[in-house]
């Protein structure tokens, strides 16, 4: 026994070692190849990374930042084959260019099977920007490197080892749970064998064996007014447990999970694809409601991509009968409860996990926060708002200040005024 303990410990602490550095690794990371020192980009910081937010929110969907061709080509070493100015021209409105006459224009898209890319709305800067990001080589993904099944040149590596880590707990825990079985059962045969052995080869006193071979009596047990007073009270309890819940979670749809008209994974576009929410929800930074897609934004992608899948087929269907995809609601307010996204999507900065969930990790959606006013109210106590450099909120802040030592929260700026939801 004391030596199967000490190879647990040993193991143990293997295990702990093991999950110390896989949690470093999670935190820096691992670049496969990378020298100390190296120099990751060219240009300015701050202007690369606003150019990779307007790529991956924008261009992503089509084009990758490598050479690997999605809808549109892949985009590295494109600011050496095209001027800067044709390539402002053909992001801002690449139709204008195509009429033009342009011949690269119109090469361009003949290639790509007169696929049309949308025009944006970007400043010079803002298109300079994404230039930068793509000069720059950060999106670029590599061939998986050697001795790491599935990592990827350039890709951190370890992101998930804390979580492999939990496999080995699991591993100490079930061993632990049969080594506790094995010990009860061995007490017992031992308390039989010392019974029996007692019995067989002792000349025990009345007073001892009674003691030896006394029976534990179950009747008295049940029969006995404070145990049934204690299992009627605890019966009672949690009858009203169960009443209080039921009543209590009437009209709370959390974990509402409808079968959808088409099989549209989040999982797959929002999470291996990396598609930003706005792409498909294109008013949830500006409107009151965030809007469901039409069918016109699934063909952006899906007039070239899975053409012959049997759910795509569907969103063909739909087009062709003039009809729109009959998508079932899953997160729905009461109509007496004022709910803006863009004042917490746009103004409060919230990301959409937030309410929403893991919405990446999932295959079908379901409703993951309660959406209970509780819930909200919780939320605006605990959230502080963020008013550094907004003057509007100066005499507020000193106000607050001089009467309290907690931070200043959307509470504390009205935020659960019934009239703020309920007017």
């Amino acid at each position: 026994m004391y030596t199967f303990l000490l190879a647990l410990v040993v193991s143990f602490g293997a295990f702990a070692q093991e999950a110390s550095e896989q949690a470093e690794i999670a935190q820096k990371g691992v670049t496969p190849g990378a020298t100390e020192g190296a120099e990751v980009s060219t240009g300015d910081p701050a202007v690369i990374s606003a150019g990779e937010a307007l790529f991956k929110n924008n261009c992503a969907v089509c084009h990758s930042a490598g050479g690997d061709v999605i809808v549109g080509p892949g985009l590295q070493g494109v600011t050496d084959k095209r001027s800067e100015s044709w390539l402002i021209s053909w992001i801002k409105n690449s139709q204008a260019l195509i009429q033009s006459g342009d011949a690269d224009a119109v090469a361009v898209y003949n290639e790509y099977n007169k696929q049309a890319m949308p025009s944006f709305a970007f400043s010079d800067d803002e298109v300079k920007s994404i230039l930068a990001y793509i000069e720059s080589g950060q999106g670029v993904v590599s061939a998986p490197s050697e001795g790491v099944p599935g990592a990827t040149a350039g890709e951190n590596v370890g992101t998930d080892a804390i979580g492999a880590v939990g496999g080995y707990l699991d591993i100490v825990l079930v061993v632990l749970i049969i080594v506790l079985i094995v010990l009860v059962v061995t007490l017992l045969l031992i308390a039989s064998l010392m019974k029996n052995y007692l019995n067989q080869n002792r000349k025990l006193n009345e007073y001892d064996a009674e003691i030896v071979n006394q029976r534990f009596d179950f009747s008295k047990i049940y029969k006995s007014k404070a145990v049934r007073t204690l299992v009627v009270l605890i019966f009672v309890v949690v009858l009203l447990d169960l009443t209080i819940d039921k009543v209590m979670g009437v009209g709370i749809q959390q974990g509402y999970a409808p079968k959808q008209p088409i099989a549209f994974s989040h999982k797959l576009h929002a999470g291996e694809h990396q598609i930003n929410c706005n792409y498909c929800h294109t008013t949830v930074y500006e409107s009151k409601s965030a809007s469901i897609p039409s069918a016109n934004i699934c063909m952006n992608c899906h007039s070239q991509i899975k053409t012959e899948s049997a759910e795509i087929q569907k969103i063909y269907r739909a087009i062709e009968r003039n009809e729109p995809i009959q998508w079932v609601r899953i997160h729905n307010l009461p109509d007496l409860a004022y709910f803006n996204h863009s004042q917490h999507t746009q103004v409060g900065g919230v990301e959409c996990q937030t309410c929403h969930g893991p919405i990446e990790e999932m295959d079908v959606v379901y409703q993951y926060s309660p959406l209970t006013m509780g819930w909200c109210i919780d939320c605006h106590r605990e959230t502080p708002l963020n008013t550094e450099g907004n003057g509007y909120y100066d005499n507020l802040v000193e106000l607050h200040e001089a009467s309290s030592k907690g931070a200043f929260t959307v509470s504390s700026n009205g935020g659960t005024e019934c009239s703020k939801c309920h007017y």
